[in-house]
């Protein structure tokens, strides 16, 4: 079996094709081994190859920039012997996830490679915060995969109309995402989200006590995920999952399990935001000015919207919430966007005291 024909062989079940093998084509020259990483973790990881699973130092390619570290579902060209084995470089991403960090500094951190689809899990077994999902859906939109909703441990809500109305409240806060309800417990449902990702990349997101680990276990057909209960009155659980595992699935395609996210910060997605948003970003274009905030302005056609009662108000404070937040998270390292928010906060600030002015003459 020749070396091209004996990689297919060996990755093809992890995603490998044809235009893998053209991007890998300088580094074959060089005598290195093409493969995906299935498992990061203190600066080593497991690589699947044709040879097998590989434990690979990631030094080599570990630059200061967070965003180009290895991460689970990259690409790889690693060495084929060595101690220690180095990863050389990693192949262009066709699509990333990734958050910003918790540190002051800002920084995005990657979660995810080459993802296909993002299913983000939000369970029933607590009330449902449709902000956090509108955030988690931002997130994937921007990384390039197609999100999916799926509602977890629908057991927990037998009647069927209150699942009804739980899921269209989903659907709402998710245009164009498909929503699903799911009981890995009892495989209602499974099928159907199956079928979904039995083709790619699918990257498994969500909080805590979500029933990813359980629903990876259904998904895989066996318990490679440890299980633990979540706690009846918020819904969380510990972390059952500590790092991104990349996991086969009997069905076709791959799975990407990550721990629990407490915190889902945005990372330069203002296009997600769109997305996620898309009746507000379609009622903007009808507003009479075109830096038109949605806030006092005349002739705004989000505001119109608002007051006939066919936008929900917790929608569009959810739009400007998530908004703000990536302005001032892309300001802090771009100075042009922080120029930019400094001439719209003083025009706003004299709108508001051009206002004040307005009234005292009339009061007077």
């Amino acid at each position: 079996m020749s070396f091209s024909s004996a990689v297919f062989s060996a990755l093809a079940p992890y995603g490998w094709d044809e235009a893998w093998a053209d991007a890998f084509t300088p580094y074959e020259a060089e005598g290195l081994l093409p493969g995906r990483v299935i498992r990061v973790d203190r600066g080593q990881c497991d690589v699947v190859t044709a040879d097998g699973v590989l434990r690979a130092d990631t030094a080599f390619v570990t630059p200061h920039d967070p965003l180009r570290v290895v991460c689970t579902g990259d690409w790889v060209a690693v060495e084929p012997g060595g101690r220690p084995r180095y990863v050389r470089a990693y192949l262009p991403r066709r699509t990333a996830f990734v958050r910003s960090t918790s540190s002051k500094r800002s920084e995005g951190q990657i979660l995810a490679a080459n993802v296909d689809h993002a299913v983000v899990a939000v369970s029933l077994a607590v009330e449902l915060d449709l902000g956090r999902v509108e955030r988690f859906l931002a997130l994937a939109w921007e990384s390039g995969a197609q999100p999916v909703v799926v509602l977890t441990k629908a057991d927990l809500v037998p009647d069927p109309v209150t699942l009804a109305h739980l899921v269209q409240d989903v659907e709402t806060s998710a245009p164009g995402v498909p929503v699903l309800t799911v009981s890995a417990l009892h495989g209602d449902g499974l099928d159907v989200l199956v079928s979904l990702v039995g083709t790619g990349t699918s990257v498994l997101l969500g909080q805590s006590g979500a029933g990813k680990s359980t629903l990876a276990n259904a998904l895989v057909g066996e318990d490679v995920m440890d299980v633990r209960a979540a706690r009846d009155v918020d819904g969380k659980g510990r972390h059952t999952t500590t790092t991104r595992n990349l996991l086969p699935l009997p069905s076709g395609g791959v799975l990407i399990d990550t721990p629990g996210l407490r915190g889902v910060g945005l990372f330069d997605a203002e296009s997600g935001v769109g997305q996620v948003f898309s009746e507000i970003e379609e009622l903007a274009g009808r507003c009479r000015f075109q830096d038109c905030s949605h806030d006092t302005e005349p002739g705004c056609a989000v505001l119109a919207a608002l007051e006939r009662g066919e936008l929900p108000a917790r929608r569009l404070e959810s739009y400007r919430k998530l908004l703000r937040e990536n302005q001032w998270i892309v300001a802090k390292t771009d100075a042009r966007v922080r120029a930019e928010l400094r001439r719209d906060w003083k025009r706003k600030g004299a709108q508001g005291r051009a206002a004040m002015e307005a009234k005292r003459g009339r009061w007077a």
